[in-house]
């Protein structure tokens, strides 16, 4: 039985945390058009979502049907600068690069500590997603970033 990398798991999330801090915010992507800051901006907008504290409104689409949803989840690897996110997944701007890495290992945290009976959102493209899909969607979605910028 394959073993999907999580959020909710420590030393995954630990992990997660120590390549955070190998980012600079001259660091250079490798695909797409975010720079650092902009990246760290994103994925603390996602994460945000996740707590219920940055809603976004439900998109129809086929990541909604659930088979499609798993195997986005689970098995697909997802495509280098060829997906684009809800606009509400974009909305922070960056402010200074200390601060906002300081607010993205927070949010990491604040997530990767949640349990299963936490109330979960209802992902803007993805549908409802249990706690085990929020795990493994999370650390999916930092991870793409952070290979996007090769650390």
């Amino acid at each position: 039985m394959k073993i999907w990398r999580s959020l909710f798991d420590d030393e995954c999330r630990r992990k997660i945390l120590d390549r955070v801090r190998g980012l600079g915010p001259d660091t250079k992507a490798r695909w797409g058009r975010m720079d650092a800051p902009r990246m760290v901006a994103h994925l603390s907008d996602q994460l945000r979502h996740t707590l219920k504290e940055s809603p976004i409104a439900a998109r129809p689409g086929p990541l909604r049907w659930p088979p499609v949803r798993w195997a986005s989840i689970y098995l697909v690897p997802w495509p280098k600068g060829r997906l684009q996110g809800p606009p509400e997944a974009f909305k922070s701007r960056p402010t200074t690069w200390e601060a906002d890495v300081a607010e993205l290992e927070s949010l990491i945290e604040r997530v990767g500590g949640l349990g299963p009976d936490a109330d979960w959102p209802e992902h803007a493209l993805l549908g409802r997603m249990s706690y085990r899909d929020w795990g493994v969607f999370c650390h999916k979605h930092i991870d793409h970033h952070l290979r996007q910028f090769g650390v």
